[in-house]
């Protein structure tokens, strides 16, 4: 069977783990990431930033990223910012 190379990122804060792997034709993003011998246990994967299944086939020079949970939600982060830019009116009349 041909082969094909992919890379594996990995990124967490203050920390990059890039690894490039060969693999055979009809490999998955699963397959890709145990080649690369990173733990996804807890991770979501997704190529190119679009989310996919652990079963999804890959291509040559896919890029498979691993997603770690968020740390906090989005909205609610963006929220909070913004109640702390607001400030109060003085000398309201």
């Amino acid at each position: 069977m041909p082969a094909f190379a992919v890379e594996v990122v990995h990124a967490e804060p203050g920390r990059h783990v890039a690894v490039r792997v060969v693999l055979e034709e009809g490999a998955t993003a699963q397959d890709a990431v145990r080649a690369a011998g990173l733990n996804w246990a807890h991770a979501a994967l997704a190529i190119f930033g679009e989310a996919v299944e652990p079963a999804r086939r890959l291509r040559d020079g896919d890029r498979v990223e691993l997603l770690r949970p968020l740390a906090a939600d989005p909205k609610e982060a963006r929220r909070e910012r913004a109640r702390k830019k607001k400030r109060p009116v003085s000398g309201a009349r």
